[in-house]
């Protein structure tokens, strides 16, 4: 049976389309993906990304295990900050998921890792940790003017800087927040108690943040250029693969997958990570071959219809040989699109 958010009666009496994903019934849109992902690049809108896992870290040995586990350095950074970083496959160094941790401030033994919808059991396994998502919402207030409008409601959310974490109460409600996103433009992501939730989510309603769903935010960081796991990470596809070495700590002196990756990085990868443009609103799909000179070169792992751009982009592997500014196609049901290799992000 899916999991629903504490937001979901919310979604529903708005008239959302809901869609499984992950394992959880979630908003997919509310007027129109186009429409929602326009709002986001000019102004500013909220998504519901409660199906993201929280895993609460706590304890002397918290940090030690955390920093034996994954790939970043928590040592770059302190209580009171956000680190993105992999959890890779002792074997083959793949990317297991990869994970925002929240450093909580003032604490420097309490720590939220936040994986993907589907990969919080495979996190406890490797780092412990209880398992707290069922407990809260997690509301990610995202666009140009997001901020303004949020703090417009609660002036105290203005203090949360890009990357920084905070211990906030929201009309008397004590919340985790921090400056991350998915989107490519700037925003914070507000952790609430999930009883209190959909007071939060409606206060910053009425102050003019509009709801936008999962298919905006997909559209939004592919983009962005933001890999996802499942298509630009996962089984078989290493961090250096995906153009994210600089996720990995070469300085710390173990962490999983390590050796693996090392002896990659010692050969350089087989295949990269490119941007691709195409010519026209025809977008590429995930599959589509990707070819150079008529010949096979890779496939793509995410496309779509760029709604900033007015064209198809897509993110693909192929050969490391194939550099920005390559001409190519992608095969598109029998159709050649003409498309060249870019630099992300797109916007």
């Amino acid at each position: 049976m899916a999991k629903l958010s504490p937001l979901d009666a919310v979604h529903r009496a708005l008239g959302a389309k809901m869609v499984p994903f992950g394992g959880w019934e979630m908003p997919l849109e509310y007027t129109g993906t186009l429409d929602e992902h326009m709002a986001c690049r000019t102004s500013g809108v909220m998504f519901d990304v409660s199906h993201l896992g929280t895993v609460r870290v706590s304890g002397d040995d918290a940090l030690d295990r955390l920093q034996a586990a994954f790939t970043n350095d928590l040592g770059k950074i302190a209580p009171g900050r956000a680190q993105y970083t992999h959890l890779l496959d002792e074997a083959d160094a793949s990317v297991l998921d990869d994970i925002i941790v929240w450093w909580h401030p003032g604490e420097p033994s309490v720590f939220d890792v936040m994986p993907n919808a589907s990969n919080t059991d495979r996190v406890i396994e490797a780092i412990g940790g209880d398992d707290i998502t069922s407990t809260r919402a997690v509301i990610a207030v995202q666009g140009p003017t997001a901020r303004a409008s949020a703090a417009a409601v609660y002036p105290v959310l203005d203090d949360i800087g890009r990357f920084r974490v905070g211990h906030v109460e929201l009309d008397g409600v004590a919340c985790v927040v921090a400056g991350t996103g998915y989107t490519g433009e700037p925003g914070i992501e507000i952790a609430v108690p999930a009883a209190e939730a959909a007071h939060v989510w409606q206060a910053l309603s009425d102050g003019g943040l509009r709801p936008a769903g999962l298919g905006a935010r997909d559209t939004l960081r592919l983009e962005a250029g933001l890999p996802l796991h499942g298509h630009e990470l996962g089984p078989g596809i290493t961090p250096l693969q995906a153009g994210l070495g600089w996720v990995v700590a070469w300085s710390k002196p173990e962490f999983r997958g390590r050796a693996a990756l090392d002896a990659e990085r010692q050969v350089g990868p087989a295949r990269v990570l490119r941007g691709i443009t195409t010519e026209g609103r025809r977008p590429p799909r995930e599959g589509c071959d990707v070819l150079v000179d008529d010949t096979i070169v890779g496939s793509v792992t995410s496309g779509n219809y760029s709604p900033v751009l007015g064209h198809g982009v897509a993110l693909a592997f192929v050969p490391p040989d194939v550099e920005i500014g390559a001409e190519c196609a992608v095969d598109v049901r029998g159709s050649r699109l003409p498309a060249v290799v870019t630099a992300t992000p797109f916007v």
